[in-house]
């Protein structure tokens, strides 16, 4: 089936929105139709095996287990499908009931269904709550009918076409009701480029008999990235067992996740429902591949205290040591999850992941956001970091990355990432039709470039256009340390500087009398200018100690405060022990690049222009004996900007020109 023709179908699918239409609200449109049409999915697959299950469960013996009940039940079915339904109904018997117990025998339809279906439609997808709305508002049968109209037998709709089905819906559903259809589906077109990347070294390893592969999506919505992974191993050896785990926080696309997992013969026990990140449902479990597209910029405050606790009680031993990313973006927590499940053996583990730009550089030194590229970066894991074209997601044009990690770097990889910028056109085409802010597609000609690219390791060249460049880890860190200038302050107690001490709070606190006793001082004191802090303060002890006047340090520093302003030609001010102190407004903190001595950076970036600049040599990183903090950013803007050169003014002079004279002429239009 081509994908027009699933845009065709989906449309025909979505045609029983005009029925739902004044009982349902447009966002409660996917509620009623995805159930349906998981529920049509199973009915056709199971149609033609419905009377052997009949017969096979009349043969089972009182106070059968469930196991036994399940295999014997399951072998009558035939095939890989791990689902059977008892009810002595199908859609076609259904049609031909009195539709007056259309709501009771789709009831005992859906009630009878195995276990493992049975809690999807119960507890995920609350169907019989539907269905009884339906009734209510007297359309169920005319939504049941339409359905019936649908044929999603497996030799009509592929379960990789079911996959491209479920996207059209969603994003369809998704835009009517403000959701997020970027939770639930990446383009599939994204997906093989990752899965392309993550096998396109692997070559002799899947290519021996009886290999096993587990894949892993911690995030996996209805499954397309496990299904396409599946999908693409089996091309590459028809011989391998891939075995698909993932976990989903969305119910709805749970249940079709995991009905898709039974009809298509995995273990649906593998694909878990709740949040990964506080409820990790495959805990000690190792994969050899994981790939994922974590919620960009979704907040984790409402779950932070599991993840924290984690954080401080593990360490390094648990999933989140590396640190924590500002808790408006989560994307980082799933990348340590993912590291978390790398496999200590021989195969070691890859990993694909889609992100958006700020995991690359946001958070400075000592940030969580960098503390975690950090140790990503320096454990050698990072192989590789794609930039794709902008457009190519249904609920956002942002820019996005896919990152490739492993922990079993070939030789000549050990120590650099290679950044690959295929966000060019060369790497995209514009779509016919827009698919909410999906634009743009990478075309299969495109894919094979990028991971062309990627396997051979390239580092730019005129060739390549240089949309590939080759890095040391340590290009991408740095030092900030923090450079400070001397505090240098004049005082005066002139009539403007003692007003300004009026309005200072600590001031404002002492009685009327003691205020206007400390201003008399003060004004006679005169408008003589200070340069020097220790003789003003000199001199405004003698003039407070005549008069008997005592103040507490406190009045002592609003009154310095007040009668002061910054002074380039004035004495340095110093501490008790005769340093310099520093000025905060004049602080700076610079970046140093991590594979150069900060000692000659200030010598040739900052002492030549403040020669009384030193360095704070207690701005430390915790983890690093060396002054200053380390910190690490991949700004592939830097590394990849293009000089766009102006257009020509007289270019610019003719077409403002041509524009004047369309308006003119549109103008006499109206005119006349």
């Amino acid at each position: 089936m081509q994908r027009e023709e699933i845009r065709s179908l989906g449309g025909f699918v979505w045609s029983i929105a005009d029925i739902l239409r004044g009982d349902f609200k447009q966002s409660e449109y996917g509620k009623v139709i995805l159930p349906f049409v998981v529920l049509r999915r199973l009915d056709c697959i199971l149609e033609a095996s419905k009377a052997q299950v009949l017969d096979a469960a009349k043969t089972l013996p009182d106070g059968v287990d469930e196991p036994t009940r399940d295999m014997i039940l399951f072998g009558a079915v035939g095939g890989n499908v791990k689902v059977y339904n008892l009810s002595r109904f199908t859609f076609v018997t259904l049609k031909g009931q009195d539709p007056g117990q259309l709501h009771q025998n789709l009831i005992d339809y859906i009630t009878k269904f195995s276990g493992n279906v049975r809690d999807i439609f119960l507890d995920k997808f609350l169907f019989t709550d539907q269905l009884k709305r339906l009734k209510d508002g007297g359309i169920l049968w005319n939504v049941f009918q339409r359905m019936t109209e649908i044929d999603l037998h497996p030799d009509r709709v592929t379960n990789i076409e079911m996959g491209y089905l479920f996207e059209e819906l969603i994003r369809r559903f998704s835009e009517i009701s403000n959701e997020t259809a970027g939770e639930h589906f990446t383009p599939r077109e994204v997906i093989r480029l990752i899965v392309d990347l993550l096998i396109a070294n692997d070559d002799t390893k899947l290519t021996k008999r009886g290999i096993i592969r587990q894949v892993y999506d911690p995030a996996c919505g209805t499954g397309g990235m496990l299904a396409l992974t599946e999908e693409a191993l089996q091309d590459f050896n028809p011989s391998i067992r891939v075995e698909l785990f993932g976990q989903e926080i969305n119910a709805e696309s749970f249940g079709i996740c995991k009905s898709d997992m039974l009809v298509t013969g995995h273990d649906p026990e593998q694909i878990a429902f709740g949040n990964t990140l506080t409820q990790d449902a495959h805990k000690n479990k190792r994969f050899h591949y994981m790939l994922s597209n974590p919620p960009y910029g979704v907040d984790w405050k409402k779950y932070q205290d599991p993840i924290k606790e984690e954080a401080d009680t593990l360490g390094f031993s648990g999933r989140f040591g590396a640190g924590a990313p500002r808790i408006s973006d989560g994307q980082l927590l799933f990348l340590q999850h993912m590291i978390s499940k790398m496999r200590n053996d021989e195969d070691g583990s890859r990993i694909g992941i889609v992100m958006n730009g700020s995991p690359l550089f946001t958070g400075g030194a000592g940030s969580g956001e960098s503390e975690i590229r950090r140790w990503v970066l320096e454990n050698d894991w990072v192989e590789a970091i794609v930039a794709l074209p902008t457009d190519l997601f249904y609920n956002t044009g942002i820019q996005t990355y896919v990152w490739l990690l492993t922990n079993r770097k070939p030789a000549n990889r050990k120590g650099k990432v290679q950044l690959i910028d295929a966000s060019g056109e060369r790497f995209w085409k514009p779509m016919r039709k827009s698919l909410g802010s999906k634009r743009r597609e990478i075309p299969d000609e495109a894919r094979a470039d990028i991971v062309r690219i990627y396997e051979g390791f390239l580092n730019g060249g005129s060739g390549e256009g240089y949309v590939a460049k080759i890095f040391d880890i340590t290009d991408f860190g740095y030092r900030e340390i923090r450079v400070e200038r001397p505090l240098r302050l004049n005082f005066q107690a002139s009539a403007e500087r003692i007003a300004r001490l009026r309005d200072d709070r600590t001031f404002s606190r002492l009685s009327a009398d003691e205020q206007k006793e400390i201003e008399v001082i003060l004004v006679a004191l005169g408008d003589k200018l200070f340069t020097n802090r220790d003789a003003f303060e000199k001199v405004l002890a003698t003039a407070l100690k005549a008069e008997t006047v005592k103040v507490g340090g406190p009045v002592k520093k609003a009154i310095l405060a007040a009668l002061s302003a910054r002074d380039e030609k004035a004495d340095i001010c110093t501490d008790k022990d005769g340093n310099a102190e520093p000025d905060t407004d004049l602080r700076d903190h610079e970046l140093v690049p991590l594979r150069e001595d900060w000692r000659d950076y200030v010598a040739r970036e900052v002492t030549p222009f403040a020669r009384d600049a030193w360095v704070d040599e207690n701005y430390r990183d915790a983890r690093d004996r060396e002054i200053g903090r380390v910190g690490y950013e991949i700004n592939f803007n830097r590394y990849f900007y293009r000089y766009v050169p102006p257009r020509p003014l007289e270019e610019i002079d003719a077409e403002l020109k041509a524009l004047e004279a369309e308006i003119a002429g549109l103008l006499q239009e109206v005119a006349a």
